[in-house]
């Protein structure tokens, strides 16, 4: 199979490495994620402006009709910038939610807002007690008239400070089923905070919302297979994402091992060290083709084991790729490497979290196992 990029592809890959260059260097990334905000609303228009919003969605609203495989290069330049800006909870989550499972009048009025910039959606789902359980859902739907009602908590919902609309998942009398909420909407109420790795999130309480009928995205109570499809898509752009991540990391400890003296003479002369790099670099290499064959399957495979089978494994090998080069990056980096003015520390932060995000390696390897042949 060929995993490599097309003239298109690359060029947004170039494109967003231009501007993390010129626009979003560590300096200015620090400035950021301490503002108020902790994110910047003009990264997110010059993000639109660039065209990324609207790659995996239909050109019918603006979009360029392409998949996980056409964001495997932006999504691995996110991640060696640690972009903060909530790229993946609006188009890896919440919009493709909408995409995937609303109608074509909820398409109209949601994706092209979003493709421009307009709009951030976030996805509501995890609960307390949940952990990794996509079907661990207690929010409850109550049917009332022409509308519904919605009462329940949602923990750690990514990009929900920012977002505009919120994707709740919710239990009703069929089963669990999509809303499509106003973040302005009476009795939503945000908690925001900071996370570990600097991204803005938020826990998401519902008292007796009120949404109207055609809040409903899809059909009542068929939401699991479209809430894991589009989790498995996240969690393939998450792989890519951390691709770029540990490219980063590498690079930054090849090239203090480089200049780093120790006895008189450069630490990266020692065999040790050098050993302990490469084992770095194969770690990289494996992690970027899972990352690769995940993105490849959740484009193109049609049957949902398949998929699933290629996620989870993908997802494995990254997070113990994650552990390995974060560790390693900073051990050889030494005391200085834990320190907020070098950007290695915040990698760190980064591949500690996306190792845990959407599952951990044990999780994955269960799921696996689950679906093996």
């Amino acid at each position: 199979m060929n995993f490599d990029s097309n003239e298109t592809q690359q060029l947004l890959a170039d494109a967003v490495l231009r501007f993390a260059a010129k626009d979003y260097d560590f300096e200015a990334r620090k400035r950021i994620v301490q503002s108020a905000d902790g994110w910047s609303e003009s990264v997110w228009n010059t993000i639109a402006e660039m065209g990324l919003l609207g790659i995996p969605f239909s050109a019918d609203y603006g979009g360029f009709g392409g998949g996980a495989a056409d964001l495997m290069n932006v999504m691995d330049a996110i991640g060696s910038a640690l972009i903060v800006e909530p790229f993946l909870p609006t188009v890896g989550l919440g919009a493709q939610l909408v995409a995937r499972a609303g109608s074509a009048a909820q398409h109209a009025a949601i994706l092209p807002s979003v493709i421009e910039g307009k709009i951030k959606v976030a996805f509501a789902h995890t609960e307390k007690h949940a952990r990794y359980d996509l079907s661990k859902v207690s929010t409850q739907a109550t049917k009332t008239g022409n509308g519904w009602n919605l009462h329940g908590e949602k923990l750690i919902v990514l990009g929900a400070p920012m977002a505009d609309r919120i994707v709740v998942s919710a239990r009703t009398v069929a089963g669990i089923s999509l809303f499509l909420v106003d973040r302005t909407a009476p009795g939503l109420t945000i908690r925001p905070y900071r996370t570990l790795d600097e991204v803005r999130a938020g826990d998401v309480v519902l008292s007796n919302v009120r949404v109207s009928g055609d809040a409903l995205l899809g059909t009542d109570g068929h939401a699991p297979p479209v809430i894991e499809a589009v989790t498995d898509f996240a969690i393939a752009l998450l792989c890519a994402e951390a691709v770029g991540a540990m490219k980063s990391a590498n690079d930054a400890t090849l090239e203090y091992l480089k200049t780093r003296k120790q006895f008189g003479v450069t630490i990266g002369t020692f065999q040790t060290l050098q050993h302990r790099m490469v084992d770095m670099m194969v770690s990289y290499e494996q992690a970027k083709s899972m990352a690769c064959l995940a993105c490849s399957k959740v484009d193109h495979a049609t049957d949902v084991n398949d998929r699933a089978r290629a996620v989870a494994a993908a997802k494995f090998r990254i997070a113990e790729a994650c552990r390995h080069i974060s560790q390693e990056s900073i051990q050889l980096h030494g005391g200085m490497g834990m320190t907020e003015e070098m950007k290695i520390s915040h990698t760190f932060r980064r591949l500690t979290m996306i190792a845990q995000q959407f599952g951990d390696a044990d999780h994955h390897l269960a799921r696996y196992g689950s679906l093996a042949e």
